[in-house]
């Protein structure tokens, strides 16, 4: 059963027969009855002559009863007709009178149906595409906040540092003047300190001639009688020292701030966040009856393809080299890749016969996808590597996955992404890669923070870009969007569930394996049980793998690989 991220404890509504006391699976719905059917009724009801002619399809695909109301000028009657020319609901009676004679008319049901078709088309638009997106947008802005955070905290750094750099500078300059002063001191002093000597010399030059004029002055002393004049030296001239003077720099805050760092804003255009487009556009609320027709036909046909619940055998063929067939993966020509449990990857023709054979560590996983370009990526759990396989058969390194081991990997048929379904320790996780290699996404909690994943052996991608993971471990089918948030997850029709190989097909149906039971389950994209589609009735046992190309659905079980 499937069961949405906040009604996990409610459970999936089981909708039953409505034909007298049956109690089955009413998974169809007679347009003309407004009553579910099970398929066994559903049989019987075309077989009836009365009822063979009704209009039966799946449940989900129903018209929703016209809503009861009374005409006005006739309380009595039912409004159920519309008048084309008058564009007036009708009762049978008014329809009758003369004023809408020769007036074409419309079942009113159908185009109420026609207009609860479109408003529940844009309910789903905002379910599927416009809650999403926002929300992808949310989770945007908080990843920019994030890095805006982060990106201003290193320019914070950067400015401490540079400013400190500064300092350091300074500091540095300042030292080597300080130390300047203090040689330019010592040699002012060392000068100064000559010309002290220089004085204490010429003081000591003047005791000596003081003596000697004494002795000369003495009366007794014959030297005055000498013609000799005693003469006395100059007194020695010296200079005064010129001190260094300080001159203060020059500078204010300005000049600081030219030295530091400028923050600037670009002077650019914010680029603007990508919405990606919606594929299904808004139709206008008022058809013209061309359009009307062309969305019946539309519908019709997919009403056509969605019955499409029964499958036939077109073909059968075993694979050579391969025994109990795991995984199947189709490229562009429709030649069919095919593993078994133990590593042996072989590629065949559409008759089975061998072109490629390579030898791998893989098992009983989705571990390997056909690429756009008609390749092929496979995994190497053991190594942690992702390898690819060009269309001329070179084998290279594509992607290293680090700590995690690589179980599963599905190439997107969208945009050539690469989905990988991986394990670490007691975790798992789903990683997306570009075509390049360049990982852009991790999906691995819910929005309440528990684990979505346990042992994602298979994985693909739906047409509206949820990503479906079979899943080992949960015993689930777990289904996010495109963002990964979670959808839904689907968790079978009986008390055990062991799903095995996923894929979706064109209407954006969920293929699914179940080997205990058996069958293959047909989901719709929204995880609502529609029908088995193969089972023991037919010869499945145990289905491991299952790939839908062009419309053919390619089952694998055992040693063969029927193509259905």
């Amino acid at each position: 059963m499937a069961t949405s991220s906040d009604e996990q404890a409610a459970g999936q509504h089981y909708l039953v027969c409505g034909i007298q006391a049956c109690q089955e699976n009413g998974q169809f719905y007679c347009n003309d009855c407004h009553q579910p059917m099970c398929e066994q009724c559903k049989d019987e009801h075309r077989k009836s002559p009365d009822t063979k002619n009704h209009d039966i399809v799946l449940y989900r695909q129903r018209k929703h009863r016209l809503p009861v109301n009374k005409c006005k000028k006739h309380p009595t009657k039912i409004v159920d007709i519309f008048c084309k020319e008058c564009q007036t609901p009708l009762c049978l009676k008014c329809f009758l009178t003369e004023e809408h004679k020769g007036h074409e008319f419309d079942d009113l049901e159908e185009i109420y149906a026609e207009k609860y078709a479109l408003w529940q088309g844009e309910f789903s638009k905002i379910q599927k595409y416009f809650l999403p997106t926002s929300e992808g947008l949310k989770t945007d802005i908080k990843r920019d906040v994030k890095e805006i955070k982060k990106i201003m905290e290193n320019i914070r750094k950067s400015m401490k540092a540079e400013a400190e750099s500064l300092k350091n500078l300074v500091d540095e300059v300042t030292a080597e003047k300080i130390e300047h002063t203090h040689s330019m001191e010592k040699s002012l002093l060392q000068m100064l300190k000559s010309q002290e000597t220089t004085y204490n010399d010429f003081i000591t030059y003047l005791g000596k001639m003081s003596d000697e004029f004494q002795e000369y002055l003495s009366t007794t002393n014959k030297k005055l009688l000498s013609s000799e004049i005693l003469k006395i030296q100059s007194i020695p001239e010296t200079a005064k020292p010129v001190p260094p003077v300080f001159t203060a720099g020059e500078f204010n805050r300005d000049d600081v701030a030219k030295l530091l760092c400028r923050l600037n804003v670009p002077n650019t255009e914010p680029e603007k966040r990508k919405i990606q487009p919606m594929e299904a556009v808004s139709t206008p609320m008022k058809f013209t009856e061309k359009q009307l027709k062309q969305r019946r036909e539309k519908s019709d046909m997919k009403q056509m393809l969605s019955l499409s619940s029964s499958v036939t055998k077109v073909r059968e063929y075993s694979v050579p080299d391969v025994d109990n067939a795991y995984h199947v993966s189709v490229d562009k020509s429709g030649r069919p890749w095919v593993s078994d449990d133990d590593g042996n990857l072989v590629q065949t023709d559409l008759h089975g016969n061998p072109l490629q054979e390579i030898q791998t560590t893989g098992d009983t996983k989705g571990y390997h996808t056909a690429t756009q370009d008609g390749g092929l990526i496979y995994t190497d759990q053991d190594k942690k590597v992702i390898y690819r396989i060009t269309p001329d058969r070179r084998i290279t390194e594509f992607i290293k996955t680090g700590d995690w081991e690589p179980l599963s990997v599905h190439s997107s048929r969208i945009n050539g992404d690469i989905l990988v379904g991986m394990r670490k320790d007691e975790e798992a996780k789903v990683t997306r890669y570009n075509k390049a290699g360049k990982e852009t996404q991790n999906i691995q909690r819910d929005n309440q923070g528990q684990e979505l994943y346990d042992w994602p052996h298979y994985i693909t991608e739906n047409i509206n870009g949820d990503i479906c993971t079979s899943d080992h471990g949960k015993e689930a089918v777990v289904v996010v969007n495109k963002s990964g948030q979670h959808r839904f997850s689907y968790t079978g029709q009986g008390s055990v569930f062991r799903p095995f190989g996923i894929c979706t097909d064109v209407l954006g149906h969920i293929l699914v394996c179940d080997i205990l039971s058996n069958t293959v389950h047909l989901l719709d994209p929204d995880g609502g049980f529609l029908s088995v589609i193969l089972s023991p009735q037919q010869g499945i046992e145990y289905p491991r793998c299952v790939c839908v190309w062009m419309m053919k659905t390619i089952s694998m079980w055992d040693n063969s690989a029927p193509t259905q």
